[in-house]
């Protein structure tokens, strides 16, 4: 099998180079960059599988350049986790809303952030092999699985892998009432360190995107696809 690329842009050198020594011995290949500039010469050559991202960075804030390469066609499907000394609630909640796929607070274990990108990237290859129904439409909405393509009144628009993922399993069980331990599990997996908050984060984001309306909280339980279709 293909090694998998991983970029690791961080300031400190002692924390890229503790990642790259790590992931290399996983079994990946790390790329480290010391700079948000470094990175974007990087990724015009080589799309990796997934990018690690310091939040404070010599010439780049960090969210600003997430939202960059979320804006790119060409990039904004690569998984993003950020790595970020800060710790309030207030700025995971503002990188989640900035494009992140998952945030790693500082000091983090090694294992943590394996585990995490393991778990990203696993998730990512499942649903590239699956083979059942690829297109799902609910409303104004289409969805082309195997494509990871979403398309809201015919034009194609952008998600983040697990924003991705929770709208997808919204729609394929209209109706079905979730609550944030299930999405959890489901989208995050039983490996994830963070909290029930990151799915309230997430399902704010997707009412922004598709509407309001579209995603009810069901008060005391959680969440579910409420579909104007008859």
């Amino acid at each position: 099998m293909e090694k998998q690329i991983i970029f690791i842009v961080d300031d400190e050198k002692n924390i890229r180079e503790l990642i790259k020594y790590n992931l290399e011995k996983s079994g990946f290949i790390a790329e480290v960059f010391a700079s948000g500039i470094e990175l974007l010469k990087a990724i015009e050559d080589r799309i990796p599988a997934l990018i690690c991202l310091d939040l404070m960075l010599p010439d780049y804030d960090g969210l600003e350049l997430c939202k960059r390469i979320r804006l790119t066609p060409k990039y904004m499907k690569i998984p993003i986790i950020m790595i970020t000394a800060k710790t309030a609630e207030f700025d995971t909640i503002i990188g989640l809303e900035a494009g992140a796929d998952d945030y790693i607070k500082k000091p983090f274990s090694i294992n943590e952030i394996i585990a995490r990108i393991r778990a990203i990237l696993r998730r990512g290859n499942m649903e590239q092999e699956e083979s059942d129904t690829e297109i799902i439409r609910a409303d104004n909405i289409i969805i082309d699985k195997n494509k990871r393509v979403v398309k809201i009144n015919e034009i194609e628009t952008s998600f983040t892998l697990k924003e991705f993922e929770l709208l997808l399993i919204l729609i394929e069980h209209k109706g079905k009432v979730f609550n944030r331990d299930m999405l959890l599990e489901k989208i995050w997996g039983y490996d994830y360190y963070g909290g029930t908050r990151t799915v309230d984060v997430h399902i704010h984001a997707l009412r922004r995107i598709i509407g309001e309306d579209k995603i009810k909280t069901v008060r005391g339980i959680g969440y579910k696809y409420d579909s104007k279709e008859k």
